[in-house]
């Protein structure tokens, strides 16, 4: 299994892995919460890493006294803003170096993407682009990279990693005990990635029927030329 294959298999069965961790690593388990929490917004080479749904997840299983609700909330605030802060300061120090059309992980698009956003959202794209998957990964990137005041940009971060962390472990914890709901979790999953994932997805088909509309356009002007 590739390592792309391995995340993505983990990020629509972490409810699976979630459980293996506990089993086996025990209390070790908030460590490796608190680094997948931080690679995904702190590493811009982990987008795609699973954050909201794993959030969600231990929320649920915190519900069921399997996890420590408040340990929880402490390892995936911590993540989220010692991430942040990380990746802000690789923007910082790196600039777009690292980015190019060809490049394996560091997207240009993707950077781009995000100073669309960004320029778009003000220094509250560091609030809402946390709900946001792949672009809350570049959001502080491009706050580093814009020479942002670190002290605003940690006032934003704080916040945001807190509503976020908020947002979906508490909707875990309570929604977690509901039984439909833990007898699918695998649903649960799906549905969270694609709920989060819908704003992406819209404008990517507005750009594609946008990009057919152009070319139709042209067509029409080249064959009235001819």
């Amino acid at each position: 299994m590739s390592p792309l294959q391995y995340v993505i298999n983990f990020i629509l069965h972490v409810d699976q892995y979630l459980i293996f961790l506990i089993q086996t690593f025990g209390l070790w388990t908030y460590v490796i919460l608190f680094g997948i929490i931080f690679a995904e917004t702190g590493l811009v080479v982990a987008p795609f890493f699973p954050g909201d749904s794993l959030i969600f997840i231990a929320g649920a299983f915190a519900g069921s006294g399997t996890l420590n609700l408040l340990w929880l909330f402490v390892t995936f605030s911590l993540g989220a803003i010692v991430g942040d802060t990380v990746n802000y300061w690789i923007g910082k120090s790196a600039g777009r170096k690292a980015f190019h059309k060809n490049a394996k992980y560091f997207k240009e698009e993707y950077l781009v993407e995000a100073e669309r956003f960004y320029e778009k959202h003000g220094s509250s794209a560091i609030i809402i682009s946390r709900f946001l998957p792949i672009i809350r990964t570049f959001a502080p990137f491009v706050a580093g990279l814009g020479k942002m005041k670190y002290r605003k940009f940690l006032l934003y971060n704080v916040v945001g990693g807190l509503a976020w962390v908020s947002l979906f472990l508490f909707s875990g914890y309570f929604f977690g005990t509901i039984t439909v709901v833990r007898n699918n979790l695998a649903l649960v999953i799906y549905g969270i990635i694609i709920v989060t994932l819908l704003p992406a997805i819209l404008k990517f088909a507005g750009h594609v029927m946008g990009s057919k509309k152009l070319q139709k356009e042209s067509d029409l002007l080249s064959g009235s030329k001819i």
